[in-house]
Order: C-alpha cells, then structure tokens, then sequence
C-alpha cells in the first residue's frame, strides 16, 4: 500500500476526529457527562494520534545516509508504537479515571438530548472515517478475510486507523446507551460505568495496536507469496543447483530487504556466476518493486548447512 493511500485515510479520521473532539468537550462541559468527557478525550488522543502517524510516514520517506544506509522506513513502525502507547495511556487511562470519579460522586446528566445529537453527528463522521480506512485496505487485501488481511498487513497506518475509528464507534454506542438508561431510570452512576468501558475498550484496542506494531519493529518477513514468487524465479535458473536459503525483512511497508544464499554449479566461472547474479537481482526486482535491496551469496549447500 502506498504512502498516498495510507494518507488518505489519515487525513480522513484526522479531520473527522478534531471536530468531533470539540463538539464532545463542548457537549460534556454543558451537559455533566462522564462518558461524554471520556468520548471526548478519545478524540483528542486520536487527533494526536493521526498527527504522530503523518510525522511517522514523513521521516520514513528520507532517503539512506551514512547512519541509516538502510534509509528510515522503520520510522512509521516505531511512531505506530508510540500511537498505541498513547491511545493506552492517556486515552484508557483518563477514561477510567473519569469513570471512577463519576462513580464515587454521581450526578445526573443535565441535558442528555445534547449528548444524542453530538453522538449521533460523531457516529456519522466516524462511520465515514472508518469507510474510508477500510476501502484503503481492501486495495490490497485480494481474497483475504478483513482480520487475516490486518494480520499480514505491513502498513501500520492503516490498520491503526481502521482500530481507532471501530474503537470510537463502539465507545460512542456505549456512551449513548448509558446516558439513555441513566436518564430513563435516574441512575447517574451509568455515565461512570460508561465510562470505564470506554477506558476498557481503549486499553484493548492499544493492546492490539501494540502487539501487531511489534512483529514488524522486531522485523518481519515478507509476505508467502512473495518468497514463493521468488523461489519460483531461482528455480527457473538452470545454473543454481539448490537454494540454501532465503530471508527477507520489512524495513518498511514498500520496502524489503533480501538476502539469499544459493549453491551454483561447480564448473560456472566467476564471470558467469555474477552474471547469473545480476539477472536474478533484475528479474526479481521488476516482479517485486517493494525489493529495493538484494544480497545473494555464492556457496555450496554442504558447508551452508555446517554453519
């Protein structure tokens, strides 16, 4: 997926969340709601959030020097990180904060209608956010289901903005009920508990968030097909006896790292080992834009196999 599309969507919840986040302050100062604050709060988190990842695609864009000779594209990884930190920390951690303080010192909501037309206006605007972030990652899902497809996917920005707005709609359904049950049978500690499943929700959404940005810091490899794609272009060089190996690292969504070893028939000179080299780093390069670095090593399978 490229940076263009993952922006796209960004840009989306981005503008969706600031004027959500000031129609909820505006609606909870008004009306005394806990979970419209935590709502609220949320929002903000997210306008940080989508600040954090543009940043994020910013830096990964530079290109390699003496200190990165692999350029930044791991940036995006390590902002995503921090996203999901935020989103656990601030977000989860003053929703539930809230929610406790509403329960030790309940008060009813003065207004609840106000609540209903700013949850119904955000329910919109994330609907539409989300809409957006899903028709970015249907681009490139091909016959995967939605979860195997967040699963593998190597671009963070997306899958973070597909959780954060199904998150916002899932808290703004509960901070909707609660206030419409408080206010039908008077029971105010409701905002509270609405509250504190917010914070809840938050804390789970970070917890994925966290542990899918992870495997790509820790370097993931690339997709199956890719390398199958790959072995089917060595296999297919009538000078490689056998392939010893083959890794491959994401150091970014678009950009791959490979390395492989394969054994060459014994009576090929050096000259046409290089060639041969060279024609496999062509070919797999055209099928594959997203490999920008190939390293293939020259040895033979036995002594592959003693290291």
């Amino acid at each position: 997926m490229s940076a263009k599309s993952s922006k796209v969507a960004i840009y989306a919840a981005l503008a969706g969340n600031g004027l959500i986040a000031l129609t909820k302050f505006f609606a909870s100062a008004y009306t005394g709601s806990s979970a419209m604050f935590s709502e609220a709060i949320h929002s903000v988190v997210d306008t940080g959030n989508q600040i954090l990842l543009l940043y994020g695609i910013k830096q990964s864009e530079k290109p390699p020097d003496k200190t990165h000779p692999f350029g930044y594209g791991m940036e995006i990884y390590f902002w995503s990180f921090v996203v999901a930190i935020l989103l656990f920390g601030l977000g989860s951690g003053i929703s539930i904060y809230g929610g406790v303080s509403k329960i030790q010192n309940p008060h009813p909501v003065t207004d609840p209608f106000v609540n209903y037309i700013v949850i119904g206006f955000a329910i919109i605007f994330e609907t539409m956010a989300f809409s957006v972030a899903y028709r970015e990652l249907r681009k490139t899902k091909g016959s995967q289901g939605i979860i195997k497809a967040i699963r593998t996917s190597k671009d963070p920005t997306i899958f973070t903005v597909l959780f954060e707005d199904f998150a916002a709609l899932i808290g703004l359904i509960v901070a909707g009920t609660a206030i419409y049950l408080g206010d039908i049978f008077n029971l105010p500690i409701l905002d509270g508990i609405a509250s504190i499943l917010i914070g809840l929700i938050l804390a789970f959404t970070a917890s994925i968030l966290a542990f899918e940005c992870k495997g790509l810091l820790c370097g993931e490899a690339a997709d199956e097909q890719i390398v199958a794609g790959i072995e089917n272009i060595i296999k297919n060089e009538n000078d490689v006896l056998h392939i010893n190996e083959i890794l491959t690292m994401h150091l970014g969504p678009q950009d791959i790292l490979l390395n492989i070893s394969l054994d060459f028939k014994d009576a090929m000179s050096s000259g046409n080992v290089e060639a041969t080299i060279t024609e496999l780093e062509t070919s797999i390069k055209n099928t594959f834009p997203e490999i920008k670095r190939v390293f293939i090593e020259a040895q033979s399978w036995m002594a592959q196999g003693k290291e």
